[in-house]
Order: C-alpha cells, then structure tokens, then sequence
C-alpha cells in the first residue's frame, strides 16, 4: 500500500494539498490494514487521515534545505528507468 507515498518535499511546483492529502490516506490505509474502514471505525479513519494532513502539510512547510528544487517530470522519467532496468527480462 505505502509503494505510492513519493517525497514530496523541495520539488517545483510544490506539493499540492491533495498530494499530501493522498499520502496520509496510504499511510493510514497502511497502519489500520485496510482499504476501506468499516463503519464502526469510519468516523477514526477519516479524523486520522485529516490529522496526518495536517502534520503533514506543517512538516513540509517547516523543513529548509540549500539543494535547488527537484523537477517532477525528472524525477519522475528516472524512476521509469530505474523500474524498466529492475523488470527488464533477463
């Protein structure tokens, strides 16, 4: 499940409120092993995930670095490369 939660932090343009939202779903999917919450714990899951968002989202405008912001379309064709070297047939 965690296998779509990316960096999100020091790209240009920087992470949009539904990226980070979308990470705090994964990992709440990830801590309470489900997809989906029943409705006896929807009302927990939905607060978490909002929880998380928000931390989230005060982390990543709280960190500084000196390193020049990442590009998405970059980072993203080196992990293609990276993933066809790994599951190229042998």
């Amino acid at each position: 499940m965690c296998r779509s939660i990316k960096t999100l932090f020091n790209f240009e343009p920087p992470a949009s409120d539904a990226e980070v939202r979308a990470a705090a779903l994964q990992f709440v999917r990830k801590l309470s092993g489900t997809s989906a919450p029943s409705k006896a714990n929807e009302e927990a899951f939905h607060r978490a995930v909002e929880d998380i968002t928000e931390t989230a989202r005060r982390l990543m405008d709280s960190l500084v670095t000196t390193a020049p912001p990442r590009n998405r379309d970059m980072e993203a064709m080196k992990a293609k490369l990276r993933s066809a070297k790994r599951f190229a047939p042998r």
